[in-house]
């Protein structure tokens, strides 16, 4: 589990095949998960200053594999007793969004993000999203994805300064959203009642 609090931003030494390297100053150890631009990886690797994670082919599948250059965002897993901030994030990449649209407001910057139709189901104002990786408040939901608002910091500390229109992004919906559907979802055969959530709920 993550939170979308970037530990840092790491450096793509090399991508091939299914193996990705990077040089960070965070030193994780074999077998940790590690959220890699919002997709949570296994260290695989570690080498002096670097460390490898391996992506599987349905990861491949999923994600931006075109951003593994340069700059990416890293965010170890949440230990138990860490303080918590951002939202509840799997690290489990749900489809692409392109930036579509930035407008500078002199002290933030709106980004206009589209994201397949199937998906926008799970968008809610003033709701979670992650953007690769990060943990950010959903401003607007518009016709074709969502609207945010970043700030100066923001801008500085991630890679959202150096997005432009046409860059894609993985996204990650809200957990509690996607849930909540499932149950309740009319066009689903099985429905689930009050008094099954009353018995889920007595579990916990």
């Amino acid at each position: 589990m993550f939170t979308g609090l970037i530990r840092e931003m790491a450096t793509v030494q090399t991508y091939r095949n299914n193996e990705l390297t990077l040089k960070a100053s965070y030193v994780p150890k074999i077998g940790d998960s590690i959220a890699i631009n919002g997709a949570c990886l296994t260290v695989v690797k570690l080498q002096h200053g670097s460390f490898t994670v391996e992506l599987s082919p349905e990861t491949q599948a999923y994600i931006a594999t075109e951003n593994l250059k340069g700059k990416v965002h890293i965010e170890p897993a949440m230990q138990m007793g860490e303080r918590f901030e951002g939202h509840i994030v799997q690290g489990h990449v749900d489809c692409l969004g392109e930036v579509t649209e930035i407008k500078d407001n002199g002290n933030s910057v709106d980004f206009f993000i589209s994201i397949p139709e199937e998906h926008r189901r799970f968008l809610i104002p003033k709701g979670s999203v992650t953007v690769d990786g990060v943990s950010l408040t959903i401003n607007e939901v518009t016709e074709t994805g969502f609207r945010l608002t970043i700030i100066p910091h923001t801008m500085k500390e991630s890679l959202f300064g150096s997005y432009t229109r046409g860059h894609k992004v993985n996204i990650e919906t809200d957990m509690f959203a996607r849930y909540i559907y499932h149950l309740f979802n009319p066009e689903k055969k099985a429905s689930v009642s009050w008094a099954d959530i009353d018995k889920i709920a007595a579990l916990y």
